[in-house]
């Protein structure tokens, strides 16, 4: 497992605890349905942003490896 990808794996479990916990809080300490809305952008952000962020990774190794072929 290269390095880019433990790393993304540490970022991911943070950030979907952190997500998680923000979500659970709002939904905790809300009053009514309008402001228990307000949980669904974590939500939302804590399941898109590590796919992106290791699709991301993935096209910077493969941008790392046909560059070193061509030197």
């Amino acid at each position: 497992m290269r390095l880019w990808q433990r790393l993304w794996i540490l970022f991911t479990v943070i950030w979907v605890l952190v997500s998680g916990l923000n979500a659970f809080t709002i939904l905790a300490f809300s009053d009514g349905p309008i402001e228990q809305q307000k949980a669904a952008r974590p939500i939302i952000l804590g399941v898109v942003v590590p796919p992106v962020l290791y699709g991301a990774g993935f096209l910077w190794e493969l941008f790392r490896r046909r560059r070193s072929r061509g030197k």
